[in-house]
């Protein structure tokens, strides 16, 4: 029997070889402001285009209850993780957490879930960015150049910039939320005093048969606009993925969670009464451009590439935190030997530039695959879509099933941090997620995305069968998993070493084979 090897949960754990983690490292760069940046920035997007469409579903009324039922969900969602934040400070975030709570499948199940999320969601970004830079380059400098090439000017620049170094990315994100959020605010001040916004014109949808102009549609279509108000906060659970970069995750990530939280709910309900109330109700839920044609109404069309500027800061926002996501998450999968290990190493810089390259060619691929297809308004545009909302749910779901799980399984855990609304708030933000999950399942617009993800999950289970669970290594994130919560904080503990032995020790593998991570 080899020493170095360990069975245990249906899979196989191999020690990590000699400077593995050293090849794998990460600088802490982050404070409480720069984790706010990175979880504002990550989301501000969606309140320049996608939440919208929740209106043409439910009417302004449905979509104001569907933005109340989704706060419920951040709040009780973004406590929980708080909590297992504090508790496991390592970079796998809502993977470590379903590691923890329901073993080695349930954390690849989640992993990958977050996975789909952010790559699907730099994917969107990328297009919309590339229209609007278009657009913005032929009206002022007369040139114009085709998707693809603006796609990869995109990618490019961006993992650049998400590889130059983590201090970089933070100091980036405060200063475009920054920048996004004053636009808003300019926005809301103009929609006020210009004299455009009028109260009639949210309820301006004429009702069915028998409904009201609040709700137009009746009140089953609130579960078809949660979809989209997700839009208004979808991103802004990365932040436990920046834990081994933060200076103090245990204080710092729950208190950036909070005022990030406030803020996007402040901005959200701007953009939900004053866009709705410039343009009206019928129009905006159809718009693919909601805040830029507020701005058109109140100033003209004049300004058009300026306008469209406002929201390319916005969407590059955005691209530059959901990017630093899927870098994060495919990094702290890959070196627990989920996924091939050499996409977790690292730079000079200390940052993940293999998975940063690795899912812009996955979201490159579906863009290329997208625009044959006939575009964003084709079946391919809405899967991609979809798809990013469609795995954000189902790991919300996930990570709230693993806190109920982690309070009674790791009773002597230390916990930092406890949400102040413990057990009732997850049960609430699951029961929210269950529901948005049921909505997909009775819509229609949405069967496109589930076959796809579903097709997507049964070629990465069976290679995780056949090929990932022989390979793990005990990263942080296992480390925590195996030792019942009493490993795995990568400051107190180290990476691997004495622990990793202890661990791999305990008990001795079923197996003959041994192996060493490299």
């Amino acid at each position: 029997m080899a020493d170095d090897t360990r069975k245990i949960s249906g899979v196989t754990y191999t020690a990590a070889g000699e400077g593995y983690f050293e090849k794998r490292s990460l600088k802490r760069s982050a404070g409480v402001w720069g984790l706010w940046g990175l979880a504002v920035a990550a989301v501000i997007s969606g309140d320049f285009s996608g939440w919208n469409f929740g209106i043409d579903f439910a009417g302004f009324g449905g979509m104001l209850i569907a933005f109340v039922i989704l706060v419920a969900m951040y709040y009780g969602m973004i406590f929980s993780i708080g909590e297992m934040a504090a508790a496991m400070p390592h970079t796998g975030g809502a993977y470590s957490f379903a590691r923890a709570a329901m073993g080695p499948l349930g954390g690849f199940v989640t992993g990958l879930a977050e996975t789909i999320e952010y790559v699907a969601t730099t994917a969107v970004i990328v297009y919309f960015s590339a229209s609007y830079a278009d657009a913005i380059t032929s009206e002022l400098l007369g040139f114009s150049m085709p998707s693809p090439v603006w796609w990869a000017i995109l990618y490019v620049a961006f993992i650049a910039l998400n590889s130059a170094g983590a201090s970089i990315s933070f100091r980036f994100a405060i200063v475009v939320s920054i920048i996004s959020i004053g636009i808003l605010l300019v926005f809301s001040a103009m929609a006020i005093f210009s004299g455009q916004f009028a109260w009639a014109n949210l309820f301006d949808i004429a009702p069915d048969a028998g409904q009201t102009e609040f709700l137009p549609h009746g009140v089953l279509p609130i579960l078809f606009a949660l979809p989209f108000a997700m839009w208004f906060f979808l991103g802004i659970e990365e932040l436990p993925l920046a834990a081994e970069e933060s200076h103090n995750p245990v204080r710092d990530i729950p208190k950036a969670g909070f005022w990030a939280r406030g803020t996007l709910i402040v901005t959200g309900l701007l953009v939900l009464f004053l866009n709705t109330g410039v343009i009206g109700a019928e129009a905006t839920g159809t718009a693919g451009e909601p805040l830029l044609d507020g701005f058109r109404a109140i100033v003209g069309d004049g300004a058009a590439a300026v306008l469209a500027l406002f929201a390319l800061i916005g969407l590059l926002a955005s691209l530059q935190g959901i990017m630093f996501a899927y870098g994060r998450n495919m990094y702290s999968l890959s070196r627990a030997g989920y996924y091939p290990r050499f996409l977790s190493l690292t730079g000079k810089r200390q940052t993940p530039w293999v998975a940063l390259v690795a899912g812009a060619i996955i979201g490159f691929i579906a863009l290329l695959i997208v625009d044959a297809a006939g575009g964003s308004g084709g079946v391919a545009g809405a899967i991609v879509l979809n798809i990013a909302v469609w795995g954000a749910v189902l790991a919300y779901l996930m990570q709230m099933i693993a806190f109920l799980l982690l309070r009674k399984k790791f009773p002597n855990a230390k916990r930092p941090y406890r949400s102040p609304w413990g057990v009732p708030g997850a049960v609430i933000a699951a029961v929210i997620a269950a529901l948005i999950f049921v909505g997909f399942l009775l819509n229609p617009t949405f069967l496109p995305a589930i076959i796809a993800i579903v097709v997507v999950y049964v070629v990465m289970l069976v290679a995780f069968a056949v090929w990932g669970r022989h390979r793990l290594v005990m990263s942080p994130e296992e480390e925590y998993a195996v030792s019942g919560g009493l490993h795995g904080d990568p400051e107190t503990d180290g990476y691997g070493g004495a622990t990793e032995a202890e661990l791999l020790a305990a008990d001795r593998p079923e197996d003959p084979g041994s192996g060493t991570a490299r």
